[in-house]
């Protein structure tokens, strides 16, 4: 509540909600615009992701690559796709988690 028992400046509280709404739609492009890389097996096999979790890019090393043993490489590359998306959530975590809380001390938001 506000001190004193006046109402909120509803104008006040509109500016702050369009502040943050701002705040987040750049953070989210900031996330779709930074990579983040993962990797596995020593680096044979490494995942770059966007910062919001798209896989952009796959490097094999060619000692990783047996024909006889697909399996491994390709439990390689799902560490690294893993390595890598589990980056890409703590740079999300990094720069959405403020605004997810400054959002929850907002009155009447469903936070």
């Amino acid at each position: 509540m506000i001190p004193g028992g006046g109402q909120p400046n509803m104008q006040q509280l509109l500016q702050q909600a369009q502040k943050m709404q701002q705040d987040l739609a750049a953070a989210q492009q900031e996330l779709a615009e930074a990579d983040v890389e993962g990797s596995a097996g020593g680096g044979l096999v490494k995942a770059t992701v966007s910062g919001a979790g798209e896989l952009k890019g796959l490097v094999i090393d060619p000692k990783a690559v047996d024909p006889e043993d697909t399996e491994t490489l390709a439990d390689l590359v799902l560490a690294a796709v893993r390595d890598a998306n589990s980056a890409a959530q703590e740079l999300q975590q990094q720069k959405l988690g403020p605004l997810a809380q400054g959002l929850g001390g907002m009155p009447g938001l469903p936070f």
